[in-house]
């Protein structure tokens, strides 16, 4: 008898909402990094155990918007949370509920979605902290179950997932058995890139890094992929390509050992950098490059 159910990953930026998912795919397919405001997509992952089939949403960090594409990843994340059969919860197992876990909570309490709360780097967390932080979420909402788990280490993910296995219901998979996401690897690609540019560059210029597959074309033994890496300001691209090229060398460097990994051949990758002054603060801006409802 197959089975089904839909889980929509959500809580504020840099939680582990991404590590999580990754872990219980065992596959890399949403980046990460130490920055907040990384997940931009609603990124949809397929875990397949026997007859079962898990389908989790993981969602961008919820948080205060204050320009176009802000208000796009906030209102993905709602979104992701109407389609769901139950909702993960991914919140600091260090730390009390803060006002944005407690208006996902208020609004969740309106829909009557069950919310199975997991109470993430409990690997970094005293256990008495533990402790004070699931009796402050017990206050705050009827949770249908509380796991505390290790997103980054794999510990107690087991258990998150037999909770999960409760809101399963009898239906026709949707997914084929063999596959972990509907993300193309063009979309896999450019995000792979974008996670190398987080995770070399600092200051303000990562929150406005879109990337952009211009070419990918996969001949015998070799991929070849060209791609823009756009930001906002001039002095970013200058901060992007660096002293005679080398931040983007290395930029490069990396994402060509992830990219050669994920599609298990050799990688040719040509990146380039382009300047769109402002894009994320206007609809269009945003839309063209693909953050829009469709």
């Amino acid at each position: 008898m197959k089975q089904i159910g839909y889980f929509a990953i959500v809580g504020r930026p840099n939680v582990g909402k991404s590590t999580l998912l990754n872990h219980i795919l065992g596959e890399k397919i949403a980046i990460v990094s130490s920055k907040p405001q990384t997940t931009r997509h609603r990124i949809l992952g397929i875990e397949t155990r026997g007859e079962d089939q898990f389908v989790f949403l993981d969602t961008p960090g919820i948080f205060q918007a204050t320009n176009s594409l802000g208000d796009y990843m906030v209102k993905t994340a709602n979104n992701a949370m109407l389609d769901a059969d139950a909702v993960i919860l991914v919140a600091d197992a260090s730390f009390a509920p803060g006002e944005i876990e407690l208006r996902i909570l208020k609004n969740l309490a309106r829909s009557e979605t069950p919310v199975i709360l997991a109470l993430n780097k409990v690997d970094l967390c005293r256990r008495e902290k533990l402790a004070e932080t699931i009796t402050a979420y017990a206050a705050a909402h009827q949770f249908a179950a509380v796991v505390p788990v290790s997103a980054k280490k794999g510990k107690y993910v087991d258990e998150l997932m037999e909770e999960c296995a409760k809101f399963l219901h009898e239906d026709e998979w949707i997914f084929d058995e063999d596959m972990i996401t509907d993300q193309s690897q063009r979309a896999l690609a450019a995000e792979l890139i974008r996670e190398k540019v987080l995770r070399t560059i600092d200051r303000e210029v990562p929150h406005g890094i879109a990337v952009v597959i211009e070419e990918f074309r996969e001949e015998e033994g070799v991929t070849r992929i060209r791609a823009e890496i756009f930001c906002e300001k001039a002095s970013h691209k200058g901060i992007l390509v660096g002293k005679e090229g080398e931040t983007l060398k290395r930029i490069g460097s990396y994402a060509r050992a992830d990219l050669e990994k994920l599609l298990d051949t050799k990688v040719y990758l040509d990146l380039w950098v382009k300047v769109k002054e402002n894009w994320r603060d206007t609809q269009r801006g945003i839309t063209d490059f693909g953050f829009s409802d469709d």
